[in-house]
């Protein structure tokens, strides 16, 4: 079994941006419940299948399986929940840190996060300059979350 840690934050500007070249995801889930989801996603010409356990804290478990592009492609447009989560990542280096920026699109456009994985959840780390509010606990930002309720339709702050 795989741990997957992670620290959540919102990105304040748009210095990033440069920082990185960004990749293609797009990805959808055939369960979606917080206790577990199941995540197909295509990444350029690849496919996964991702599964994940309850979230403690900013931990929990997960096992992830690369299955054949087309499976995943057909898997998205047939047996996935809607609207698919489309995104660009960009990995940046900072501090011996990869920090992973998902820029969001279709439904939930304007949407920037920004995730650094830990070895564990008190792990001192070093945030670079367009790093903003954190948002780990905050489950409005989970991608299994955002295909219930999108970035779009969620009220002005």
């Amino acid at each position: 079994m795989g741990v997957e840690i992670e620290k959540k934050f919102l990105v304040k500007d748009d210095s990033w941006r440069s920082l990185a070249q960004g990749t293609k995801y797009c990805q959808g889930y055939l369960n979606s419940k917080k206790e577990r989801n199941v995540r197909i996603r295509t990444m350029e010409d690849k496919g996964f299948l991702t599964i994940k356990g309850l979230l403690s804290g900013a931990t929990r478990s997960e096992w992830e399986y690369e299955i054949p592009y087309n499976d995943a492609r057909e898997m998205l447009d047939k047996l996935c929940e809607v609207p698919l989560i489309e995104k660009v990542r960009r990995k940046i280096n900072y501090h011996g840190r990869t920090w992973e920026v998902d820029e969001f699109f279709s439904e939930n456009l304007g949407l920037v996060i920004a995730e650094v994985e830990l070895e564990n959840e008190n792990q001192p780390f070093d945030k670079p300059s367009w790093i903003g509010r954190e948002v780990t606990d905050d489950p409005r930002y989970y991608n299994s979350n955002l295909i219930k309720h999108p970035y779009c339709r969620w009220p002005e702050d």
